[in-house]
């Protein structure tokens, strides 16, 4: 299946008041507001490791570490053709990247809820190749980086891309003990 370039979208925002202090106010909550778009596509573009969650034929969740770009409004990540998760995106798209810190009273955690589609098309899979390493640098190509030879894997089909649009986000921060949970809607 081919991914047709998306256009760009603007999402709705809502900041959610059950889960943000706007609710249990703390010193300094006095203006928890959403985070805005803007703000969540520069942490994703920025972020190293992502936690991809997809679901085993069976029902029950996998959540493995993958390295991601977004790159013109889209998440990509590759795997192996025969790893888990390629095998349970065939049975089942729906998937959700996730990344952030675990830290209790900073930070900030990013989940983008979408469908994975697999990318044939050649422009749009050298673009993606040049966004990851772009991103990634040594790591992908040096001779000694951890995942060098990627973009060949991708070419010659020993690794597969795939492409997650969002269809709903959310956004976690911590601020020192003020907390906000924000929704983006596609």
């Amino acid at each position: 299946m081919s991914v047709q370039r998306p256009t760009a979208t603007h999402p709705t925002t809502e900041l959610d008041a059950r889960y943000s202090s706007a609710l249990n106010p703390r010193p300094g909550a006095d203006d928890v507001s959403a985070t805005p778009w803007a703000e969540a596509r520069r942490r994703l573009a920025a972020a190293e490791i992502f936690w991809v969650v997809t679901t085993r034929p069976g029902g029950g969740p996998h959540v493995t570490p993958v390295i991601a770009a977004w790159h013109d409004g889209v998440l990509y990540f590759s795997t192996g053709p025969g790893e888990q998760k390629a095998r349970n995106l065939a049975q089942d798209a729906h998937c959700a990247l996730v990344t952030g810190g675990n830290a209790l009273t900073e930070g900030f955690d990013l989940v983008v809820e979408g469908e994975a589609e697999r990318v044939s098309d050649p422009a749009l899979l050298e673009e993606v190749i040049g966004a990851h390493e772009a991103k990634y640098g040594a790591h992908i190509t040096s001779s000694e980086g951890t995942f060098h030879g990627m973009g060949d894997s991708l070419r010659n089909g020993d690794a597969v891309l795939f492409a997650v649009t969002p269809v709903t986000a959310y956004g976690f921060g911590r601020d020192d003990g003020v907390y906000s949970h924000t929704r983006w809607t596609f």
